[in-house]
């Protein structure tokens, strides 16, 4: 199924290749989510199992199990949502690959206590304090255009949660550990667009 072949590139591309690219050149983990009963591990456990979630629902569709299955929604049965959901999947993988590439040596999965990287407010990042959480946002809501059902947009909504979580307890961090740098940064670059 297109739908798993395209996760399965998001993934890499926009997880595995760039984690495994820091720490080639920078000898950096990048991923730095907590295994802890922080806030910050919450978010990291249910982030793990919404990651999981997409290939939970997508496999066995593949498999051949019928969309009715997953609760499809039939107030959205039109051959126009697909063709906007492929649209904006496209769009995402784009936006989340070049805003990892302009992030460099300061892209992390979770906040990195140990160390701050310096902070990107160039390229994608003069747009949006978040393009890379912005593009994961599009590729759900992608998904769930694509493959309209109850599990698609249980899916979604988790991740949005997630992430509008994620990005507060970010940009807490970052305006305790950058300070003044920061909060020009914030009030001259929108959180989204």
């Amino acid at each position: 199924m297109a739908l798993l072949a395209y996760f399965a590139l998001f993934f890499l591309a926009a997880f595995f290749w760039p984690t495994w690219r820091l720490w080639r050149r920078h000898g950096t983990n990048a991923l730095v989510l907590p295994r802890d009963d922080s806030a910050q591990g919450l978010v990291g456990r249910w982030f793990r199992l919404t990651l999981l979630a997409i290939p939970i629902v997508l496999v066995p569709i593949a498999l051949g199990l019928p969309i009715e299955a997953m609760g499809r929604l039939l107030w959205l049965d039109s051959p126009v949502f697909p063709l906007v959901g492929w649209s904006i999947l496209a769009a995402s993988l784009v936006l989340v690959v070049v805003a990892q590439a302009q992030m460099g040596a300061s892209w992390r999965i979770g906040i990195d206590a140990a160390s701050q990287p310096p902070l990107v407010r160039t390229g994608l990042f003069a747009l949006s304090r978040n393009p890379i959480f912005l593009g994961m946002r599009l590729a759900l809501l992608g998904l769930f255009l694509v493959l309209p059902t109850g599990a698609t947009l249980a899916v979604m909504m988790l991740g949005e949660a997630l992430m509008q979580i994620q990005v507060r307890l970010e940009e807490a961090h970052l305006s305790e550990a950058v300070g003044s740098e920061y909060e020009d940064y914030r009030r001259a670059t929108r959180r989204w667009l």
